[in-house]
């Protein structure tokens, strides 16, 4: 799928006019308000995008949500609460962004980025989230969350918001977008009705589901998709199986 003229980066997502044709897109629409303390590793980046605390020095994101590699310290990662607006919120700057240098536009694939922190996250009111490093957990039920748009072209919100999300084959998500490259790609949603969805401003945020031993574990990145939650249209991301080795290798060299 190639990117057409007029796509957007930045306000977390890619979104397109709902009069053009079928192209990249995707806070959590049809969601529900996460508890404090529910999901530790989320992280939300001042430039209005998610993330995932990978290290406690390393944010996990999508390279969509970044304008390339080298020293950058505008970024602010809020961490630590559900309500962006807690005195207990935590925030930490930016000092490196790593995207990856395979990136050429989400629906391409190699939809990934890493933000290096000033220091390192300490508190009980955090936590990291282990990325799959096998393709055993890319099926069943997966889980969302994000600050994004609660509906689509929505505002984004003030608390955390989280849904779930099922699994999405890829020969029927590919019939939804022509050309998705299903190697890089990994899709959930309620094809059929719709509803359940991320959306503008929950891009780069994990999709996780729970391990053999009951922990979470993330197996995508927010990425892009057609609207939010639109029926056929199932949301679209970054396949964290195929990428784990690049990911730990750049992780590795900040």
């Amino acid at each position: 799928m190639a990117l057409l003229a007029g796509l957007v980066f930045g306000a977390g997502a890619l979104v397109l006019p709902a009069a053009a044709a079928p192209v990249p897109s995707p806070t959590v629409v049809g969601g529900t308000q996460a508890a404090q303390g529910e999901f530790p590793f989320m992280v939300r980046l001042s430039m209005g995008c998610g993330g995932a605390l990978y290290t406690p020095q390393i944010v996990l994101t999508a390279a969509h949500c970044v304008s390339g590699t080298g020293a950058d310290t505008s970024i602010t990662a809020t961490l630590g609460v559900v309500d962006l607006n807690s005195a207990s919120a935590i925030t930490a700057q930016s000092t490196y962004v790593y995207q990856s240098p395979a990136f050429s536009g989400a629906e391409n694939g190699n939809d990934w980025a890493l933000i290096k922190l000033a220091s390192p996250v300490s508190s009980d009111l955090v936590a990291t989230l282990p990325i799959t490093t096998s393709t055993a957990y890319d099926n069943g039920t997966f889980t969302i969350a994000g600050w994004g748009a609660a509906t689509e072209g929505g505002d984004q919100q003030q608390y955390l918001l989280k849904a779930t999300v099922p699994y999405v084959d890829d020969a029927t998500c590919a019939n939804a977008y022509p050309g998705l490259v299903t190697s890089a790609s990994l899709c959930a949603g309620y094809v059929d009705q719709g509803g359940v969805d991320t959306c503008q401003g929950d891009s780069g945020g994990p999709m996780f589901r729970q391990d053999a031993a009951g922990r979470w574990i993330q197996v995508g990145i927010v990425s892009w998709g057609n609207g939010c939650a639109r029926p056929g249209y199932p949301g679209v991301y970054t396949k964290v199986s195929t990428y784990a080795a690049d990911i730990a290798a750049a992780a590795a060299t900040l």
